[in-house]
């Protein structure tokens, strides 16, 4: 496994995230820590959490069960870089969401009390919240630092001009700010190549993408189809999106084909190739899943095979192959 800075931070972290958000609603506990146990097999030290997952209001199904793998000892906790993330609601009440002070401290310490940790590697705003000023967020950012409580700090779903805001403000207080930036981003979702990337390349952010295959439309879902499979992406959006752009994936699964090399494995590896991308999140619901993407972190696509993915999932703007505002303005 290799490793990176997460963007211009000290820190390094393995070029795939584990992402744990099927853990409890698709994934059993004793499962789920088998996976842990066998991302740590492979070198994969960077595990992604929030404390909504599992979808249980106030439960915080997902983190108790990653807190329950780390109680098990075998320096678990040690080798493992844990991202969390707050702003969604935990409870009925007001205060129990968003990004207010009284909200960051009563969320930090019930994510490290069902985390079974005394820190926090990285935590991650979920969404930019427009109705609580930087001053006070980082504020209470710096008291959690400040406590030992939390180590770096990132955000998830932020346009680029919220990086900025949040950066300046940060730099207003001397504080080292954001770390990372989590974003939708794939072969099918670009939008972030206008703005989110240049800032956060420009701020020193390395970038976690999440839904790195699309729901599963970029994983080979044709070929599943016709062997009996892809039921995850048969219904809802991912069907929508199917229908839409049934010809555009099958000649994605052909060009696959032809360069010998798995679906899923290509979309991974197209990320990585991305200038800033830091590591694309997987979210593996058996042992085997995460096993077949392990190929993606050594897989190397060439220029041409670079340029027909480009071809088949052109950048989003006209002239996207320049930067923003050329991209569209010109």
């Amino acid at each position: 496994m290799e490793y990176t800075n997460l963007g211009r931070s000290g820190l390094s972290v393995s070029r795939l995230c584990l992402g744990t958000m099927n853990f409890g609603p698709e994934t059993s506990e004793a499962d789920s820590h088998a996976i842990m146990d066998r991302a740590h097999e492979h070198g994969l030290n960077f595990f992604d959490t929030a404390n909504v997952y599992g979808w249980k209001k106030g439960e915080g199904v997902t983190e108790n069960i990653i807190g329950n793998w780390f109680a098990q000892g075998g320096t678990r906790r040690e080798r493992t870089v844990v991202a969390t993330k707050l702003y969604g609601s935990m409870g009925d009440w007001p205060n129990e969401t968003k990004l207010s002070a009284l909200n960051i401290r009563r969320a930090a310490d019930a994510s490290l009390k069902r985390l079974q940790t005394d820190y926090i590697d990285l935590y991650q705003m979920h969404h930019v919240d427009r109705d609580t000023p930087w001053d006070e967020i980082w504020e209470a950012f710096s008291v959690l630092r400040q406590q030992g409580k939390v180590i770096y700090f990132g955000s998830s779903n932020f346009a680029g001009w919220h990086i900025a805001q949040a950066q300046e403000a940060a730099r207003t207080r001397g504080f080292l700010g954001l770390v990372s930036e989590q974003s939708i981003y794939n072969l099918m979702t670009r939008w972030v190549e206008l703005e989110v990337l240049p800032a956060a390349r420009h701020y020193g952010l390395g970038v976690i993408p999440w839904s790195p295959l699309h729901g599963g439309l970029l994983g080979g879902v044709l070929r599943k189809q016709r062997e009996g499979g892809g039921s995850r992406s048969s219904s809802g959006r991912s069907a929508d999106a199917l229908e839409k752009y049934r010809d555009t994936i099958d000649a994605y699964e052909k060009l696959c084909a032809e360069i010998g090399e798995d679906p899923a494995n290509v979309g991974l590896a197209w990320l990585l190739h991305q200038d800033g991308v830091t590591a694309p999140i997987i979210g593996p619901r058996t042992v085997e899943q995460l096993d077949n993407s392990l190929r993606a972190a050594e897989l190397k696509l060439d220029a041409a095979v670079l340029g027909k993915l480009d071809e088949l999932f052109p950048a989003p703007a006209p002239n996207g192959s320049k930067p923003a505002p050329e991209a569209y303005a010109w």
